[in-house]
């Protein structure tokens, strides 16, 4: 069983009517390349900065994105920040199937800290039957992020990310490692251009479960497109099986 899945990398207008439309233009795009699962970055909607421009669910803006969606037979996720019985979060908006707040970083850092709380939960969501297990930048970082994701079902790990310019190098060796780690995909989407002062080197790509490049935008902003194949999972956690031969860890003695 195959899943098409769309990465977009686009820079945030750090305007929430401009980026949805943005963001619906970039779903179009990827349906029109066969994908069934779209993923936009880190805080799209209004872009990466603090404090963060609080986005409401009920916006009527986001019916154009959620119509587009579902005319295309697409699910969409967005990041944005959200307001909630909490306090204010990062989270992964879902569009295509009605307007849902799926998700809320668990790891906020930095100075995210200040302004959002911690989400307290993982999520995994179906898609055409797929379980894709949700996180976002810095959540990343953490292997025992993406490993209970794997060990719940998770057979794609997505990650809506914002990287600054300069962080290259450590955002594409946290991306393979979730991979092949768990051998699973992993789909990231990072924001592009300016914000606020800061510049962002996007990073979007399509890892295989050994972690090799299946797709990636190059340019400044774009969409990548992958078909995913469940038979790969299969094959690749038979051969380097390290997620089934997981074990509690160990007592640390100091000697």
């Amino acid at each position: 069983m195959t899943l098409s899945v769309a990465t977009a990398q686009l820079a945030s207008a750090g305007d929430v009517g401009t980026d949805i439309s943005r963001a619906a233009q970039a779903v179009d795009q990827a349906a029109a390349a066969g994908a069934r699962l779209v993923v936009l970055p880190e805080l799209f909607l209004g872009g990466y900065r603090f404090p963060p421009v609080v986005v409401d669910p009920d916006d009527p803006r986001l019916q154009e994105l959620d119509e587009v969606a579902a005319e295309r037979g697409v699910t969409a996720l967005v990041g944005a920040c959200l307001d909630g019985t909490r306090g204010r979060t990062i989270s992964l908006l879902e569009l295509g199937r009605g307007i849902r707040h799926v998700y809320d970083k668990q790891n906020p850092c930095g100075d995210e800290a200040e302004h959002v709380v911690a989400g307290h939960a993982g999520v995994l969501i179906d898609v055409d039957g797929w379980s894709v297990g949700l996180s976002i930048c810095y959540d990343g970082c953490f292997p025992e992020h993406a490993r209970s994701m794997a060990v719940a079902g998770a057979e794609l790990y997505v990650a809506s990310v914002a990287y600054f310019s300069g962080s290259a190098h450590r955002r594409e060796v946290y991306y393979r490692a979730r991979a092949v780690e768990n051998g699973m995909y992993v789909a990231v989407s990072g924001l592009a251009g300016q914000c606020a002062g800061q510049a962002f080197d996007g990073g979007s790509a399509i890892y295989d479960p050994e972690g090799r490049i299946l797709a990636s935008v190059e340019s400044t902003e774009g969409i990548a497109v992958a078909r995913l194949d469940r038979s790969i999972i299969a094959a690749t956690r038979a051969a380097h099986p390290m997620l089934a031969d997981l074990r509690e860890p160990a007592a640390v003695v100091r000697r």
